[in-house]
């Protein structure tokens, strides 16, 4: 799964990445991104890219309850096409949510030591999102989710899924506005081959969601 994660890349080269002129009102580094909060996002409106903020939790539209977002972060990808809540979304509604590492739990004898995890190629990435829009009379949420599959060689020893990191090149069709078969996307989902990751061991001062700077990406690696 995928239940924080950072992004501390610079705005303007991640606006100029993907051909976005103007600047966001309230662009702020994250050390400690949860579930819950405002991630910076890219769709595309079917003439231009534009970036702004979901709220990190899928409300489906047709939720009684916008609490169920808490329990929607991530989507299966294996079978998101066959969910009422994600096979529509996956036709239409994909977009990027934008971060430059994630963090994970590895399981140990003494606990469970939080990693941070990242491309080596690239300062910043895409995971593959879906996004919705719910409403009442006096409220609206727009929202979104990670989709996920089962970890690669390199993620199996920390954890047994791991969020979809989406190829440079595959971006712009993710996120193109036109309508695709479900099915089809399942098929380039698990097609997907994931890019080479690294990581290293982080305080556990990371685990509370409050914890914000530099202290929650300091390496621990060496220290007793």
């Amino acid at each position: 799964m995928c239940g924080r994660f950072t992004l501390l890349a610079e705005e303007l080269e991640i606006l100029k990445s993907y051909g976005i002129e103007h600047r966001l009102e309230e662009y702020t580094p994250r050390y400690n991104i949860a579930p819950g909060q405002q991630v910076m996002s890219i769709i595309n409106d079917g003439e231009n890219n534009r970036a702004g903020y979901l709220t990190w939790g899928l409300v489906p539209f047709w939720a009684k309850d916008p609490s169920i977002g808490y329990k929607m972060i991530n989507a299966r990808s294996e079978s998101a096409h066959e969910k009422p809540s994600f096979k529509r979304l996956l036709q239409r509604k994909r977009c990027l949510i934008i971060a430059d590492s994630f963090y994970e739990w590895q399981k140990s004898d003494s606990g469970k030591q939080p990693l941070r995890i990242s491309k080596e190629d690239r300062p910043f990435f895409a995971f593959a999102g879906l996004w919705d829009r719910w409403k009442t009379d006096d409220r609206e949420l727009v929202t979104c989710t990670i989709l996920t599959k089962e970890a690669n060689e390199f993620m199996e020893p920390i954890h047994k899924r791991m969020p979809i990191i989406l190829p440079q090149e595959d971006e712009a069709w993710w996120m193109q506005h036109e309508e695709r078969d479900p099915n089809e996307v399942h098929d380039y989902l698990q097609s997907l081959q994931v890019p080479n990751l690294q990581a290293y061991p982080v305080s556990t001062y990371v685990n509370n969601a409050r914890h914000e700077g530099p202290d929650c990406i300091k390496s621990i690696e060496g220290e007793n």
